[in-house]
């Protein structure tokens, strides 16, 4: 494995859409390129072959030949005629319409190429935390967001928490996702959608604030009904799994990560609101077992007030991977004003994703540059801004020259 970009096996392929109708709530799509048995096509893709071994490196931190990179060219020209697009008449229908979301999705990928570790990838939320909307809160739709209705007003005498086959939302939101799959035709991947989990979710049912509360006064009843949302995920998750997955791999929304078997992003946002005790006995027990249960997984950090509970994440021994997101406003990801987080992480023997888009092209470059003298390749994955085809070359061509173990 050389981190070299070509690849023999998968070949690129553009989605030829010759007729699109309105049935229901998708679409007839008339694929023009037959598929070669053993041979898998992706738009705009060329290397995924290379690209699913590389992951599976940086799962385990054995990558030597570069780190990843996910690299988006931005095409003069796109490789096929593009899909008329239209605007969505509902918040609804521009969060899960497929009409209005997979021509927008597919013009996209026919004006990109897929470079390194980019893979094309098609995603439908009903925001983050749609695990929420299966068990007992309705969405609210805005066109920018996607809020969720407290539904639990007394956790002391709330039932556990169950699996709900028939839940409006979830047969919606599974129907769109199993729609998308079929008209893909595996030419690109359908993601696992942004389910969340663990404390999250009961703190989107009661809310954040009655949560604080309930920890002091009911905390026998929170760990109730935390482990019920945990004996239920995977109820949900692996229906979507088995629906989604090419091969055995799957994709993860939003977090543009792929693995072989069960692959997720987990969080605990709310544990910006508590003190490593309370994480401690609450939320990381579940969370390590959740990570068990998972092939790969990776920890959402999401912002300054969570950084105290990062000895305890670093604890968990099947968790494999952590993404840093800064608060809105403070420097990029791969700031050097971040590194003690990854120093941490690297300390840990856990992979990490980083996002780099602050300044422009020769910024990217200097802070990947700096942080792979920090920490080497092995275990990193950059996420860049979209660039053109000189700046991708000439930055493949350092990564491989200068950033291998």
């Amino acid at each position: 494995m050389n981190g070299k970009s070509n690849d023999t096996v998968f070949e690129p392929c553009r989605l030829q859409i010759t007729e699109i109708c309105i049935f229901n709530h998708g679409y007839d799509c008339k694929k023009t390129k037959e598929k070669k048995k053993g041979v898998f096509y992706l738009i705009n893709k060329t290397n995924m072959t290379q690209t699913k071994e590389m992951f599976e490196q940086w799962w385990q931190c054995n990558n030597t030949s570069r780190p990843l990179m996910n690299i988006r060219v931005s095409l003069d020209k796109p490789t096929e005629p593009l899909i008329h697009e239209t605007r969505a008449s509902t918040p609804e229908q521009a969060h899960i319409g497929l009409e209005i979301n997979l021509p927008r999705f597919l013009n996209y990928a026919r004006a990109h190429l897929f470079l390194c570790e980019a893979v094309p990838n098609f995603s439908v939320n009903i925001g983050p935390g749609s695990l929420a909307t299966y068990v007992g809160s309705e969405p609210v739709f805005a066109y920018d967001t996607v809020w969720y209705t407290k539904c639990i007003e007394d956790v002391s005498s709330y039932p556990s928490i169950a699996f709900d086959s028939n839940n409006i939302w979830w047969k919606k939101h599974f129907e769109i996702l199993k729609e998308a799959k079929r008209l893909s035709n595996d030419e690109f991947y359908v993601c696992i959608p942004d389910l969340v989990e663990n404390i999250d979710i009961i703190s989107a049912m009661r809310g954040p604030q009655e949560i604080c509360y309930d920890l002091m006064d009911y905390p026998d009843h929170i760990k109730r009904l935390i482990q019920s949302v945990e004996d239920i995920y995977f109820e949900y998750y692996d229906r979507l799994y088995e629906e989604l997955k090419i091969g055995e791999s799957i994709m993860y929304t939003g977090f543009q990560i792929i693995g072989e078997g069960k692959t997720a992003k987990v969080q605990c946002d709310f544990c910006a609101l508590i003190g490593p005790e309370q994480f401690n006995e609450f939320v990381l027990p579940l969370l390590a077992k959740q990570c068990g249960l998972l092939r790969h997984s990776m920890y959402h950090l999401d912002g300054p007030d969570c950084i105290k509970h990062m000895d305890a994440l670093m604890s968990i021994n099947d968790l494999q991977a952590m993404q840093w997101v800064p608060s809105p406003g403070q420097p990029d990801c791969g700031n050097e004003l971040w590194y003690p987080v990854y120093d941490k992480v690297k300390d840990a023997g856990k992979a990490m994703q980083v996002n780099i888009h602050n300044g422009g092209y020769e910024d990217w470059v200097n802070a990947a540059d700096k942080f792979i003298k920090r920490y080497g390749c092995k275990g990193v994955y950059f996420l860049f801004p979209e660039m053109n085809s000189e700046q991708a070359n000439r930055l493949i061509k350092k990564a491989e020259n200068e950033w291998h173990a």
